[in-house]
């Protein structure tokens, strides 16, 4: 934390609970009687309430996207980097809205939580979550705050799959549309990443079959383990080679199987880190919902179709060593919108930092980034800053 709050950060926030009594049925068939939504608001709504914007965090995220929880938080909120005052959401002109999805473990309904039939812990019982399940109850809580059309509906990864499924489950509720470094649906291979990280946590002798915590204990190797894994696919050959090299701990080799090499105690403090703060249900859960991500299944498989379903302008956002949702992912989202006809700008960024770049403040993917909130907040007729 700095000594002084940055004039370009949304300052100290404060987290808001809401509550829901009207039950949600989900894509499974299974109802939700009642659960929390876990949210943040950064800026102010305007009287018609016409500039607001909604974040979608993707696996790993939270809540908690910009500015600090206290004076003593080490590090501000996952998208500081874009969202605060002259950034490239710029809370100046947007009202800012954050939200921890169902089945998450930062104070929304999920495998932690009690379920008010049983007075128990979830744990393994919490339904499985599909996007258009979060994007439902994204929209309850839009009603709540009175949000009836979003500016604009923002998210990266696992978080623009749910900006898609905006786009087509309540078109005259989108203005705009921003899709970072996503994908339509999962490729084989990024489904095998998830199942091999699921069996990874699945494995571990202290999961106990997801009951955990009725045993007091933490799954820590699995979670670590799906974490290392995972945390690989974020991030590309140039920058580990860059970052890490084989420069080695302590200058050589010590011919054992503890970590040697500094990508290795690079993987195993992400994964430290990783398992004291995450649930190892809520991993299980977001896994899933990324391999069912599908919205064209509706629609014969058939994306044009799916797609011409929307009435909002896109921005999608690519970057050129992402492996994980590669520049062709994204490409076959554009492809598909200027074949439905629809307003469709599109930016591959070149950078060295894989998937995890649309989290980093590349300059040209900011400047651009930016000059497309511009143009949302010139439609509300509230310029933006240069």
């Amino acid at each position: 934390m700095p000594d002084v709050i940055p004039d370009d950060s949304v300052g100290l926030v404060t987290p808001q609970l809401q509550h829901f009594d009207q039950p949600l049925t989900l894509r499974s068939g299974r109802v939700l009687p009642q659960y929390d939504l876990m949210y943040e608001t950064y800026g102010s709504l305007n009287a018609d309430k016409s500039n607001a914007v909604l974040i979608c965090h993707a696996l790993s995220g939270d809540h908690h996207a910009a500015g600090y929880h206290s004076m003593d938080d080490k590090k501000p909120g996952w998208w500081d980097t874009a969202i605060g005052p002259g950034k490239a959401i710029d809370t100046n002109h947007f009202f800012v809205v954050a939200l921890n999805n169902l089945g998450g473990c930062s104070g929304s309904t999920g495998p932690t939580s009690i379920n008010p039939e049983s007075g128990e812990v979830y744990g393994p019982d919490f339904p499985i979550m599909a996007v258009r399940d979060w994007v439902n109850s994204q929209a309850r809580l839009a009603d709540v705050l009175g949000i009836q059309q979003w500016a604009a509906v923002v998210g990266g990864s696992l978080g623009g799959m749910q900006v898609l499924r905006w786009s087509i489950q309540f078109p005259e509720r989108v203005r705009h549309a921003v899709v970072i470094a996503s994908a339509p649906k999962l490729s084989a291979q990024n489904i095998a990443f998830n199942e091999v990280a699921r069996q990874a946590i699945a494995k571990d002798p202290d999961f106990h079959d997801g009951w955990y915590h009725k045993f007091g204990t933490i799954p820590k190797s699995g979670l670590m383990q799906a974490r290392m894994l995972g945390h690989l696919t974020y991030l590309s050959d140039d920058a580990m080679r860059q970052k890490f090299g084989r420069e080695l701990k302590e200058g050589k080799l010590n011919y054992s199987f503890a970590p040697e090499f500094e990508v290795e105690s690079y993987l195993h403090y992400q994964g430290e880190k990783f398992s004291t703060r995450f649930d190892a249900n809520t991993y299980m859960l977001m896994t899933k919902a990324l391999d069912y991500f599908d919205p064209a299944a509706d629609f014969d498989n058939d994306l044009v179709k799916c797609l011409s379903r929307s009435q909002c302008d896109y921005l999608v956002v690519s970057f050129t060593t992402d492996w994980r949702f590669s520049p062709a992912r994204s490409e076959e989202i554009v492809n598909a919108l200027m074949h439905a006809d629809k307003n469709v700008s599109y930016a591959c960024i070149e950078s060295e930092n894989g998937h995890d770049a649309f989290l980093l403040p590349i300059p040209r993917y900011m400047d651009i980034f930016k000059a497309y909130m511009q143009r949302v907040a010139s439609g509300l007729g509230v310029e933006g800053k240069a």
